[in-house]
Order: structure tokens, then C-alpha cells, then sequence
């Protein structure tokens, strides 16, 4: 007969490490004030037990005589979803999407569902967040589904994981992981040992039956998926939706993907039916750009194989406080700072009095070093009060130095610019040189700030 034996056990939150008492510094990951305390109950099985959740056992295979094949995929045939999962979802695959509440990720996640079951795939959508009535006036919003559409409303994965046997789907989602639990663990659901425990078990579910599972996870206040951090390690894909829930766009960005690029990024709006996919991101971000306004620059950012679009806004002034007060809202604080003292060491322009906030419009998070140029130019217009001419772009990384250094695809840059109806493109000199271009766009090569002060503001 089995004897249970309840012990209390300390859990990091950030990589899972247990202790049998609490610490204020993890040893693992060297975070503090991350341990929480739960209480685990462990069985132990009678000899010659066997553990339910037990796979077969394997042999080991010789590497050379493993034979791989074309891999094969499913389209969602939404194809911003598409273009983030790498061309399509991998059949076997555990798949992570994370957000803030409200953001779109079980909308997203229906429609696909919807497209899926259109396609003949059959689709099982597990909520331990809504009743079937709530689900089902939800998806009358989207659309018509079809008969290979499957809905259940459970929380305890020893009975999900029956179902699935039972019904062998193609695709699962669970809605969400926090509100699953397993018998075999005495925690509450949304714990630490629950979550890891929950997530082990579908892993298992997903490469043993090659069922597609996708899991939504809720996010804590720094942005980061609720629970262990080794449930990221534990995925094959982790997808992040981002974007202010009162406005209208989405972004869904993939952070971790070991089939594709974790680089692509899927642009949508929301709308009364659902998420609609945005076929232009450029277009869509320039919206309402203000004309003849000093402090805004046009800069073109690769996101994975797609350039895009996106405006500055730059405000300066003089501070009234003998600290000046400085603010980036979509970008590096941290560099916004770099960027003006190489200004201000290497152009002699005075910015160390001057209040400074620098916005990405739109709403998008940009990190790349090609946007600093635009960064530059924006200070400067906005510290000049001189407007930029309307029709010119620019992108670069800044040194330390002041020197302007190249960045890459550089001629995809040019054409997103040029098809937009750009005709000024400020860009590192060193680009020039292997840059293939037959438009009308004229090209401004500079090598420091400087220069591109000179030939912005001549």
C-alpha cells in the first residue's frame, strides 16, 4: 500500500531551484525575494509498482541510420501566425503564448482553431477559464465552425489527458496553464510545482501521441510568463503578444522557436469580429504622422526578413530643475542616454540642461542599433526646433565614437522606403558600396554624426 509523506519545499519562481528552507538570494539564478513555499506530497509505490505516466521503454539508435524527412507542416492560414511559427505549426510541438490579460491571446488562438477545423483538421480548445455558454458566445463573434471544432471545460489533466487519448486530435490548446492541475501533486493550481508538473505532462502528451499542443500562459508585471521560468525551457516555441490592449494593433512576437526565426514578428487589429491580420505594417504604423513638425523621423527596422517602418518622436527642452529629466517609451532608456552624450561629446551641441523624451509611435518596441541614427536626427531636430523634410528616412548604428557604422539588408531597407513614397534615404557611407539600387531615391552616405548633421539640416 502506498504511504504518502507531506513536506514543505521552497521554489524559486525564476528557474525552479528547491530549497528545504527559505533563502533571500537564489543560489541558481541569483535573484532575490524570488523562493515561495509550497507544500508537496509524495507517494511511494509498492515494489514492482508501475508509474501511470510511464512511457515505453526505448532503445538507442544508431545516429547514421536515422533517417529525416521532409518536415511537414500545418497552416493556420492566418499568415501573420504562420509567418512567427516559421511557416506553419509542427506537428508534436509545444507551443507557449503569453500576454497581458486582454491582449487577444484566446481570440487568436480560436481563430486559428476555427481555420483549422475549416481545413478538416480536428481541433480540441480545453478552458478552465470559461464555461462552454461563454466560449461558445464568444466564437459567434468570429465566425461559423465547422463539426471538427471540439470544446471541453476541465481543469484536471489526469481526465484531459484521457480525452485526448480517446479522441486523438490534431491540435489542443489549453486555456490556460495556471488553472490546470495533476492529482499527483497536493500544491493549488497556478503554483510552482503545478505549473512545471502541468507542463511536463503535456510535453509528454504531445511528442508521444505527435499532437500539436498550444498553451496559453498569463504574465506577471514585469512581462514575463507566471510560473517557473524552466516552463520556457520546457517548450518547443514561445510567442509574447504585445501592444497596448485599448489600442487597436497587436503584435505577436516569438521570443524562443526551434523550428523558425525568432526574429518575425505578426502584426493584427483588433476588431468587433476578432484579430485582423495587417498586410502593410508600414503603411499602418505612419498613420497620422504630423506634417512639418520638428522631432520626427522616419526610420526602417528589420524585424526578422521584414522591414519595417516606424516613426521617431523626439521632444527637447531646456529643464527647469537642476536635474534634467529624460524618458524612452519603446526603446532603450539606456541608450537614448548613450546616444546624447556621443552628441554632445562629439557635435559640442549642450544637451546636459535640456529635459529630453524620446517615443516610438505606435506603440512598438524596437531594439535594434539601426534605429539610432533616427534617434539622433530627432534630438537634433527637436533641440534645433527645425523640421525634417517630409520624405526622408534614415537608419544606422552610432558608435561611441560618433561614427556611423552599417547594418544589414540594407537594400530592403531602401526599397520599403522607396515603395512608400520616400525619395531622401540617410544611411551609412560604408553601405554604398555593395548596394544595388535602380530607383529615384537619392542616397546620402555619412560616416559620423557630424555629417549627417550637415546633410540633414544644410
Amino acid at each position: 500500500m502506498a504511504k504518502g509523506k507531506t513536506t514543505t519545499v521552497y521554489f524559486c519562481q525564476n528557474c525552479g531551484y528547491e530549497s528545504s528552507k527559505w533563502l533571500g538570494q537564489c543560489p541558481g539564478c541569483r535573484e532575490w525575494n524570488t523562493l515561495v513555499e509550497e507544500t508537496v506530497s509524495t507517494v511511494s509505490r509498492a515494489q514492482g509498482g508501475k508509474s501511470p505516466r510511464m512511457m515505453p521503454r526505448q532503445s538507442p539508435t544508431v545516429l547514421s541510420e536515422i533517417t529525416v524527412e521532409r518536415e511537414s507542416r500545418t497552416l493556420t492560414h492566418i499568415r501573420e501566425l504562420d509567418r512567427v511559427l516559421g511557416g506553419g505549426i509542427v506537428q508534436g510541438s509545444l507551443t507557449l503564448v503569453g500576454g497581458d490579460p486582454g491582449i487577444g491571446k484566446s481570440t487568436l488562438l480560436l481563430q486559428a482553431c476555427r481555420k483549422l477545423a475549416e481545413d478538416g483538421r480536428k481541433v480540441l480548445y480545453i478552458s478552465g477559464e470559461e464555461s462552454l455558454v461563454q466560449i461558445k458566445m464568444r466564437a459567434d463573434r468570429i465566425g461559423s465552425f465547422g463539426q471538427k471544432m471540439l470544446l471541453l471545460c476541465e481543469t484536471n489533466l489526469d481526465t484531459i489527458a484521457e480525452i485526448i487519448r480517446e479522441q486523438s486530435p490534431q491540435v489542443v490548446v489549453i486555456d490556460s496553464i495556471q488553472t490546470m492541475y495533476s492529482e499527483n501533486v497536493s500544491s493549488a493550481p497556478g503554483s510552482v510545482s503545478q505549473v512545471r508538473e502541468s507542463t511536463g505532462l503535456l510535453l509528454q502528451l504531445a511528442k508521444g501521441l505527435a499532437v500539436s499542443v498550444f498553451i496559453v500562459g498569463h504574465v506577471t508585471k514585469e512581462g514575463t510568463v507566471a510560473g517557473p521560468r524552466v516552463l520556457e525551457h520546457m517548450v518547443d516555441t514561445v510567442l509574447y503578444f504585445e501592444g497596448d490592449r485599448h489600442a487597436s494593433y497587436r503584435i505577436l512576437r516569438s521570443v524562443k522557436n526551434r523550428f523558425g526565426s525568432t526574429n518575425e514578428i505578426g502584426v493584427f487589429e483588433m476588431r468587433e469580429e476578432g484579430l485582423v491580420e495587417v498586410a502593410n505594417p508600414s503603411e499602418y504604423m505612419l498613420e497620422g504622422r504630423p506634417e512639418d513638425a520638428s522631432g520626427s523621423v522616419v526610420v526602417c527596422s528589420m524585424e526578422g526578413t521584414r522591414p519595417l517602418l516606424i516613426e521617431i518622436q523626439a521632444l527637447v527642452c531646456h529643464s527647469n530643475f537642476g536635474i534634467p529629466r529624460r524618458q524612452a517609451t519603446g526603446t532603450d532608456f539606456n541608450r537614448v542616454n548613450l546616444l546624447m552624450a556621443v552628441l554632445e561629446k562629439r557635435s559640442g551641441i549642450q544637451l546636459s540642461g535640456c529635459d529630453a523624451y524620446v517615443n516610438i509611435a505606435g506603440g512598438i518596441r524596437i531594439m535594434e542599433p539601426a534605429v539610432d541614427l533616427g534617434i539622433v536626427l530627432a534630438i537634433l531636430s527637436s533641440f534645433r526646433n527645425r523640421p525634417l523634410p517630409p520624405g526622408l528616412v534614415a537608419f544606422g548604428e552610432v558608435g561611441l565614437s560618433g561614427e556611423v557604422r552599417s547594418v544589414s539588408q540594407v537594400s530592403k531597407r531602401v526599397a520599403e522606403a522607396e515603395k512608400l513614397g520616400f525619395d531622401t534615404c540617410v544611411l551609412p557611407a560604408v553601405c554604398l558600396n555593395g548596394l544595388q539600387h535602380d530607383g529615384k531615391m537619392k542616397m546620402i552616405g555619412v560616416r559620423n554624426v557630424r555629417e549627417a548633421m550637415d546633410a540633414v539640416f544644410a
